[in-house]
């Protein structure tokens, strides 16, 4: 994110000497993207970052990942899942390809191990619940609505203040605005629906030593001079989804950062501070963006005045994504477009390349006089084709696929047809 921070102690100049009240010399290390080419932040350390005393396999959740064939839509009911609870090793992979992973997770109140994704940033949706992540930044405050945006390599820990269910978009590349909505130099323009006030960075920084905390994870005993293990997901070519988890132990606690300053950070965006963009007839999705990574988009559907023309359509035409696969997370209100299809709170549709979708027959003509939208919805789109993770497999609705056509069931098992509903 292009808009300079400073957190706690930095010397006047970059790489020159920095020390601590008894002359010691702090360690700089540079988190920068693509080769020192683009952002970055600079952290001042009181240990070294890479001292690592110890290096194990982690065994990561089962990333295996089936295509969609034969093609067609799916409904995954995501409230079905049971999950471990930890806002990392707990996470169920839903929907994969090679560009971005979506997971879910509740979690409970316990807090997570410190984790770092070396793949790509995080873009973790927060359903319901609250607390705080604790970063190597300093500290976010979460809350529902909430996107929780995690540079890659940022070393992170969940602390859930209550149960909290949590959409987990792990990229391959770095997450960002979309580019139309910003100026050569990366300030937010006047025709986006949101701005550098919507976004709130870390407070800090983290000293695990301080008197007042934080204490560190279990086991750490609050130390920078105590070994403490950090979960690392990385690439691991000839795993499955080429995704591998490594248990790195530190000699010191990652969380000993007297101040760093730069335009590379995590933040969090809340969803009721983006401003939708409505017209005469009804919009396309792209005015609904919020995000974008490599080969993908992130939109939000929020509650919002429709189209104004009289003689409008309120809810979207048929439209068939011939680049891309689209997901569509329905987190509040009522979605009109697809009543009658068993879509809810919770459900999750994937509408993939080659496959003509929309409303539901009955709900265009009910839609006609609209005014108004009720509904929430966190919608992904890629450009390469998705396949289901072992948790998209276990919460699907089978029957999602006919309803269009007004069936209830698709081919029987002996190759018959469709059954119709009685509804």
């Amino acid at each position: 994110m292009a808009h300079y921070r400073q957190i706690g102690e930095v010397p006047p100049k970059r790489h020159t000497q920095h020390r601590d009240p008894e002359g010691r010399l702090y360690y700089e290390e540079l988190m920068g993207e693509e080769g020192f080419s683009s952002d970055s932040s600079l952290l001042y350390h009181r240990g070294v970052p890479s001292a690592i005393v110890a290096s194990e396999v982690w065994e990561l959740p089962d990333q295996a990942r089936t295509p969609n064939h034969p093609l067609k839509p799916r409904h995954l009911r995501l409230h079905s899942l049971e999950t471990s609870g930890c806002p990392v090793e707990g996470r169920r992979l839903v929907l994969g390809n090679a560009d971005v992973r979506i997971g879910y997770v509740v979690t409970g109140t316990d807090p997570s191990p410190l984790y770092r994704n070396a793949i790509g940033d995080e873009c973790v949706y927060v359903e319901s619940g609250g607390g705080t992540v604790e970063t190597v930044l300093g500290t976010l405050t979460y809350r529902a609505g909430d996107y929780v945006i995690l540079p890659r390599a940022t070393t992170h820990r969940w602390l859930p203040s209550e149960p909290s269910r949590l959409y987990a978009i792990e990229a391959n590349s770095h997450v960002a605005p979309p580019k139309r909505y910003l100026s050569r130099y990366g300030q937010l323009l006047e025709h986006a629906p949101y701005c550098e006030r919507d976004l709130h960075g870390p407070t800090g920084p983290l000293l695990a030593d301080r008197p007042d905390g934080p204490e560190g994870p279990e086991g750490s005993e609050g130390s920078e001079g105590s070994d403490v293990e950090v979960l690392v997901k990385h690439r691991v070519p000839g795993l499955p989804g080429g995704v591998g988890g490594t248990r790195m132990t530190y000699a010191g606690h990652p969380f000993d950062v007297v101040g760093w300053d730069g335009c590379l950070y995590p933040y969090t965006f809340n969803i009721d501070d983006y401003m939708p963009i409505t017209g005469k007839v009804h919009q396309p999705p792209p005015v609904h963006q919020v995000f974008e990574g490599h080969n993908f988009v992130v939109c939000n559907f929020l509650p919002r005045k429709v189209d104004y023309h009289p003689l409008s359509i309120p809810v979207p035409y048929y439209h068939s994504n011939v680049d891309s696969d689209e997901v569509m997370f329905y987190v509040g209100g009522d979605y009109e477009a697809r009543k009658g299809s068993g879509i809810d709170i919770g459900s999750v549709s994937l509408h993939p390349g080659g496959h003509a979708h929309g409303p539901q027959p009955s709900a265009i003509e009910a839609s006609l006089g609209a005014e108004y939208f009720e509904e929430s919805a966190v919608m992904v789109d890629t450009f390469a084709p998705l396949e289901l993770g072992e948790a998209g497999l276990a919460a699907e609705d089978p029957a999602y696929a006919w309803t269009w056509a007004g069936r209830s069931t698709g081919p029987d098992a002996d190759g018959g047809p469709a059954v119709y509903s009685n509804s």
